[in-house]
């Protein structure tokens, strides 16, 4: 049983930070792709950042400049810094991976579809209020 738990959600001010944690169990999240989602109420699911085979990440280009997407190795966890929120940053965050193949397997990361990310943890929520 592989299990992603998130945590470090919570209601903050616009302009405020959160950094959110997802602690693996059951694979070395280094060999893997990893992500983190959101969702807000009546909103479709959006990808937020992604971290790649060689320590490369992406960005939605809403949080580009805002986010950082990390990993620490030791704590087999995966962050999301947040900083300068926005109350459109809001909603249900999730992190994610594909423990189906390494990171570095065909194409890469980047060639991932959302339904290929078949580990999903339980979401925590943020809330920035104007």
């Amino acid at each position: 049983q592989v299990h992603l738990v998130e945590s470090g959600g919570g209601s903050v001010q616009a302009g405020g930070s959160l950094k959110l944690s997802c602690a693996a169990s059951g694979y070395r999240l280094s060999n893997y792709c990893v992500g983190w989602w959101r969702q807000a109420p009546g909103k479709e699911r959006e990808g937020v950042a992604r971290l790649l085979s060689n320590s490369r990440t992406t960005y939605a280009d809403s949080v580009k400049g805002r986010f950082t997407i990390s990993r620490d190795n030791a704590k087999n966890t995966l962050y999301l810094e947040m900083n300068s929120l926005k109350p459109e940053d809001s909603g249900m965050y999730f992190c994610a991976a594909d423990f189906t193949r390494t990171s570095w397997s065909g194409s890469g990361c980047i060639s991932l579809s959302d339904s290929d990310f078949g580990t999903w943890g339980q979401g925590t929520q943020v809330t920035v209020s104007a």
